[in-house]
C-alpha cells in the first residue's frame, strides 16, 4: 500500500464532515447527461463559477489531454442461497478478479460463509465455493457454471446480476446504461467512475474537434468506493488496492501533451489516482499495469494531474480528501457549503465540479 508521507498531520477525518440535506442526494441520472450543473473552482483566484456541464469546453484548449477511465461496471450484485440445511439467503458483490473465475467478493452475511461453503445463484446457473476468508471481511471465491455455447462469467452476470448501486441510491435503476459511461469498455468495476457519466458522444466529439486529445486509462473500481474512513487520523487509513492499466498509446499522448505545454485533465478521482500511481516524480506517465493503494489527501504533491473533473462526494470520504489535496481543504469545504446553498445535486447521479 502506498502511504502519503506529505500529510498535514493535524487533519482529522471529522474535518471533512458536512451536513447534507437528503433531498440533495440525486436518485436518478440526468436525462441529458451534459445538462448537469457544473461548479468551477479556480485555485489561483479562489473564485467559483456556476455553469452547465457542456460548458466544460470553455475551460479546455488545444493541446490539452482529457484522461478518462474506460472501466465498465458489471452487474456485480448477485443473490443466492447457501448450499446447506436451511438454505440461507446470501448476497455477493464481486469486487475484483484474482484469476479466471476466481474473485474477491463482499459477502453478506459474512459470518455464515466460511472456507468451503458453497452458494448457488440464479436457480443453479452459477455456483460458488468459498476458498478463503480475508482479514478485511471479504471472501475469495471460485465460480463454476456451464460453459456450453461459449458462456462466460460476465454473460451469466448479465442474466442474473444487478448493478451494484451505492446504498444512498434507493430508487430503482431504470436502465443499466444510466450507471455506465458512454466510453466504458473494460469489464470489471463494482462501481461507476461517475464523473464520466456527464459526457455524451457529441460532447466528446466537440472536444476532439477543439484539438484536445482523449486518453483512456483503466482502473477497476473496487472496495475502496464502499469503505468509509474509520480512523480519526486520516493518515492511518489504508486504501484497498485496485487494479489499473495505462497503455503505451495513452502514456505517449499524455507525455506529448505535457511536452508541448498542454494540461492533463483527469476525469474523475479514479483517473487521477491512476495517473498519480503511474507517474514519475517529474510527471512522466509510464505505461504499466499494476495494483494501486494510493491515498491522496492534503499535503500530497501532484505529479501528473493539472485539472480535475469530479462529482460532489460523501462527507469524510477519501474522495473529498483527494479533492481537498488538489484545491485546498478550506476552499473545497466552502465550495461544498455553497453547493448546498445553491442546491446542487450530490453523489453518483449528481452535478459536477471542475478544479482548474
Amino acid at each position: 500500500m502506498i502511504k502519503n508521507e506529505l500529510t498535514q498531520t493535524d487533519l482529522k477525518t471529522h474535518d471533512f464532515y458536512f451536513e447534507l440535506p437528503e433531498e440533495l442526494i440525486s436518485q436518478h441520472a440526468y436525462e441529458k447527461r451534459d445538462e448537469a450543473r457544473l461548479m468551477v473552482l479556480d485555485r489561483e483566484t479562489k473564485t467559483i463559477e456556476h455553469r452547465i456541464f457542456r460548458d466544460i469546453t470553455d475551460y479546455l484548449r488545444p493541446g490539452d489531454v482529457l484522461v478518462i477511465n474506460d472501466s465498465k461496471v458489471i452487474p456485480a450484485r448477485i443473490y443466492g442461497k447457501k448450499v446447506s440445511f436451511g438454505e440461507a439467503n446470501v448476497e455477493f458483490v464481486l469486487l475484483r478478479q484474482k484469476e479466471l473465475d476466481t474473485w474477491e467478493v463482499l459477502a453478506r452475511p459474512g459470518k455464515r460463509l466460511r472456507e468451503g461453503t458453497q452458494v448457488v445463484f440464479g436457480d443453479g446457473k452459477l455456483r460458488a465455493t468459498v476458498l478463503s476468508c480475508e482479514d478485511d471481511g471479504c471472501r475469495i471465491v471460485k465460480f463454476d457454471y456451464d460453459k456450453t455455447g461459449g458462456a462466460t462469467l460476465y454473460s451469466i452476470l448479465d442474466e442474473i446480476g444487478k448493478m451494484p448501486l451505492p446504498p444512498y441510491i434507493t430508487a430503482e435503476l431504470k436502465n443499466n446504461s444510466d450507471y455506465q459511461t458512454v466510453y466504458a469498455r473494460e469489464e470489471g468495476s463494482a462501481a461507476a467512475p461517475t464523473a464520466g457519466l456527464h459526457f455524451t458522444e457529441e460532447l466528446l466529439d466537440k472536444i476532439r474537434g477543439m484539438g484536445v486529445d482523449i486518453a483512456p486509462v483503466m482502473l477497476h473500481v473496487g472496495l475502496g468506493t464502499f469503505r468509509p474512513v474509520k480512523e480519526e487520523e486520516i493518515r492511518n487509513h489504508v486504501m484497498h488496492s485496485e487494479f489499473f492499466t495505462v497503455s503505451e498509446e495513452s502514456a505517449s499522448k499524455i507525455n506529448a501533451a505535457r511536452a508541448r505545454g498542454g494540461r492533463i485533465i483527469a476525469v474523475g478521482t479514479t483517473s487521477c489516482r491512476t495517473l498519480e500511481s503511474a507517474s514519475l516524480d517529474d510527471g512522466t506517465v509510464q505505461a504499466m499495469s499494476a495494483d494501486t493503494g494510493i491515498f491522496i489527501y492534503p499535503g500530497y504533491k501532484f505529479k501528473a494531474v493539472d485539472m480535475l473533473i469530479t462529482n460532489f462526494h460523501l462527507p469524510e470520504s477519501t474522495l473529498i480528501m483527494l479533492v481537498s489535496a488538489l484545491a485546498g481543504k478550506d476552499f473545497v469545504m466552502s465550495a461544498y457549503a455553497k453547493a448546498i446553498e445553491e442546491k446542487y445535486k450530490f453523489f453518483s447521479f449528481g452535478d459536477a465540479m471542475l478544479i482548474k
